[in-house]
């Protein structure tokens, strides 16, 4: 990271998004968010962070926030949608967040997907699938479609998503079969102590609390240093 760069962040209206709007600022990190409504934007410049408005899903005003003269470091995305909605952002909003950073000539993209998606739906219950398994479709295709662009990319799927406070044992794993929940706060530790390592550069990995694993699996433990 340079002074002069900055991080651009997509979804940090609520979630895990927020929460990583809060750890990066705390980095006392340069942030621009995308955000779709104004309804929260006051919230977040009061937190340091460059607001502009725009809808993900339209690519117009995806590449009017991306392509400025200020370089983008790393574009970090948290955008999805929700079983009920009509038009879920989780396939076209992060292509066209993908193809504006190829253009802006992004050195990094992190992508928040989820447990469930790709190779890991080994991981999710027939139950979780009924429900969210075309949501999960749609991640995977942003997945493959980050995988295809050329950038450097992390993609971070976490598992199942709680607002409580970080307790600092958030684990990463190369293991698509391990499954649990995470608390959101601790995904954001993840996401961002993942900006600058070289270790996770180019690779998929599952997000897990080690004290709230569902099963008794053993799993390797991905380290970012």
């Amino acid at each position: 990271m340079t002074s002069a760069s900055y991080i651009f962040l997509a979804g940090a209206s609520r979630g895990v998004g927020r929460e990583i709007a809060q750890y990066l600022t705390a980095q006392q990190l340069k942030v621009k968010a995308l955000l779709r409504t104004a309804a929260v934007a006051s919230e977040l410049e009061t937190m340091g962070i460059e607001v502009v408005q725009g809808d993900a899903l339209n690519i117009g005003d995806v590449e009017r926030a991306m392509l400025t003269d200020t370089p983008i470091h790393t574009v970090i995305s948290t955008i999805g949608g929700l079983p009920s909605d009509v038009e879920r952002p989780d396939y076209p909003g992060n292509r066209n967040l993908i193809d504006a950073a190829v253009k802006a000539g992004v050195q990094k993209f992190i992508l928040v997907s989820s447990i469930g998606a790709g190779n890991s739906v080994v991981a999710a219950s027939p139950q979780v699938l009924e429900v969210l398994g075309k949501v999960l479709a749609e991640k995977d295709k942003a997945e493959q479609h980050l995988i295809a662009s050329g950038l450097t990319y992390t993609i971070i799927r976490p598992g199942g998503l709680k607002s409580e406070p970080a307790t600092g044992n958030g684990v990463l794993t190369e293991d698509p079969h391990i499954i649990g929940s995470i608390n959101r706060a601790d995904v954001a530790q993840l996401v961002g102590r993942s900006l600058n390592s070289q270790r996770a550069n180019n690779k998929i990995l599952s997000a897990v609390d080690r004290n709230m694993l569902f099963g008794q699996r053993e799993f390797a433990e991905f380290t970012l240093e």
